[in-house]
């Protein structure tokens, strides 16, 4: 599915293009977000591979990763949100979200419609059964929102990640395609 333009009533997903290195360094430079992340903060140069990656990936014939701009109606991005298809299994139909938002709009509810928008991509165009997301513990912002999109926690996964401060846990949420209401959120 190529290009992915999905809306909500505040937000908007969009493919990412090379003009949007700025704004994604907002995001994922910011300390306070890659606090929540899977990494450190991101340089310039990283956010730029990143983007060069995500649109590279987008035109793949067997498209599987849709990492995209969170785009408010005047088109302001704030927001990086991605559905990677799982693959490690050829019966397996699931997918795994994330998101981060700038962190001026944390509290706005925008990481709810931000999930509404995946969860649709997920089972309404890629007709996916099952959508997953990790969580770093401290991130009871992301625990209450996806809680509220109708995503279950499911259990900690130990030692998950190595980061500069050591191996950190991640606590999974998931849903399937039944149990989903696109009107919740």
């Amino acid at each position: 599915m190529y290009p992915v333009s999905i809306t909500s009533q505040r937000l908007g997903l969009r493919e990412l293009d090379n003009s949007d290195v700025d704004a994604v360094l907002a995001i994922y430079g910011d300390p306070a977000v890659a606090e929540q992340m899977s990494f450190e903060p991101r340089t310039r140069d990283q956010v730029a591979a990143t983007i060069e990656h995500v649109m590279a990936a987008a035109q793949a014939p067997e498209r599987l990763e849709y990492s995209l701009a969170g785009v408010l109606p005047d088109g302001e991005l704030v927001a990086f949100l991605r559905l990677a298809v799982d693959v490690g299994h050829p019966l397996q139909s699931s997918g795994q979200i994330g998101f981060a938002f700038r962190a001026d709009r944390w509290g706005h509810g925008l990481g709810g419609e931000g999930i509404q928008l995946l969860l649709r991509l997920g089972f309404e165009h890629l007709g996916l059964y099952r959508i997953w997301g990790a969580r770093a513990p401290g991130n009871d912002r992301s625990a209450r929102v996806m809680a509220k999109q109708g995503m279950v926690e499911e259990g900690t996964i130990r030692g998950h990640l190595k980061l500069a401060g050591g191996w950190r846990d991640s606590f999974v949420h998931s849903i399937l395609a039944p149990e989903w209401d696109p009107g919740q959120g």
